[in-house]
């Protein structure tokens, strides 16, 4: 109810009431009237015009900054014509207004916007909101046509040149071994805690004096493990529920995972809150910050060995827990440490045999990334 409309309804009960009591029958009249008014008003709003809704999202998955139209198509579909209406289309966190006055029967209206695409994330379209007034602006009648889109914008992808794997190659192209395996025995070195026991041998720890473990071959192509840190407190520097920091760490996982299909190299991706299902990229546009154990992330790393090479990518936060994913350097060979959004601080020292890049965005990552040797 419009104020035009609480004013129509006080007029009316004091018009009829002042008419009826003091026999004023023009008053009573004038009452019964504005009465009639509100009537119709609340007749009309009950009539709901009979709209279909198409939306056709191009493309439907697009990467972060690049264009995203949405088109949408209203039909008429009564024998009356749709006058009166206000229409606006949810996008984001933004009404687009859509032109819908006086839509004939049988006709449509089609209308094309652009889906904001500056932030990584999903992007849910819809639905479509109708506003109606009656003719003497008495009620507004708000009500929601058809259903929802949505539209993911992915992490930007930059190239990388470099092998993610680090292996050698042969001329074909394919690779040849991995540092890593269960066929034929390659060397032997020191005890990490979470070694399997029945690796150990036995007669070079007596000879040795400590603890040594088999190290042996594997013929199969290396896995490529992808860990994202999405703990909040590896990003101190979040707004509005994400980070500088964690969106250019998500664009290099993205980065490295393009990099290994590109290289027809097996490739996972897994987050420290907890297992990521789905389509890879979509994770990483879902993905937020966080509660997470990355102690716990790093013993279930340990105890399965889920891969060959492990990319863990980090914020300022995680600079402190570089240590403990170093640790990893046994049951992985190749270890890689991507640090973000912390180029003040004093760099970090590769200790361990990890390779720890230090870069403020994906772009950066991805340049010092082929300017890596020997891994």
């Amino acid at each position: 109810m419009t104020a035009r409309g609480f004013g129509v309804i006080a007029a009316a009960v004091t018009l009829l009431g002042l008419g009826f009591r003091f026999g004023y029958p023009d008053l009573a009249l004038l009452g019964a009237a504005a009465a009639l008014a509100v009537v119709c008003g609340v007749a009309f709003g009950l009539w709901r015009p009979r709209l279909g809704v198409d939306r056709v999202a191009d493309p439907d998955r697009v990467a972060r900054g690049e264009p995203a139209t949405m088109t949408l198509t209203v039909r008429n579909t009564s024998r009356l014509r749709a006058a009166n209406l206000v229409a606006t289309d949810r996008c984001g966190r933004a009404d687009v207004p859509v032109p819908l006055l006086r839509l004939r029967p049988g006709r449509d209206t089609t209308v094309g916007y652009p889906v904001p695409t500056t932030r990584r994330g999903v992007v849910p379209v819809g639905p479509l909101r109708i506003t109606r007034h009656d003719p003497l602006g008495l009620l507004t009648l708000s009500r929601a046509y058809g259903g929802t889109t949505t539209v993911w914008v992915h992490p930007r992808i930059h190239l990388l040149r470099a092998v993610p794997a680090g292996m050698a190659r042969s001329l074909d192209g394919r690779i040849d071994k991995v540092p890593h395996g269960t066929i034929t025995f390659d060397s032997l070195r020191e005890y990490v805690v979470g070694d399997e026991l029945r690796r150990v041998h036995w007669r070079s720890s007596a000879k040795v004096g400590e603890l040594m473990v088999r190290e042996q071959l594997d013929t199969s192509e290396p896995t490529i493990v992808v860990l994202l840190d999405d703990r909040a407190a590896a990003h101190p520097a979040g707004r509005d529920g994400t980070a500088e920091s964690f969106e250019a760490a998500c664009e290099a996982a993205a980065s490295v995972i393009a990099a290994a299909v590109r290289e027809d190299l097996p490739v996972a991706l897994h987050l420290v809150s907890g297992p990521a299902a789905g389509p890879f990229l979509d994770v990483l546009t879902e993905a937020g910050l966080r509660a997470g154990d990355l102690a716990r992330t790093v013993r279930s790393l340990r105890q399965n060995r889920l891969g060959d090479t492990l990319v863990y990518l980090t914020g300022p936060g995680g600079r402190a827990d570089l240590g403990a994913v170093s640790a990893l350097r046994g049951p992985y060979p190749v270890v890689i440490a991507g640090l973000f959004g912390d180029p003040d601080a004093a760099p970090v020292s590769a200790g361990g045999g990890m390779i720890v890049i230090e870069a403020e965005d994906g772009e950066r990552f991805a340049s010092a990334w082929d300017g890596v040797r020997g891994w």
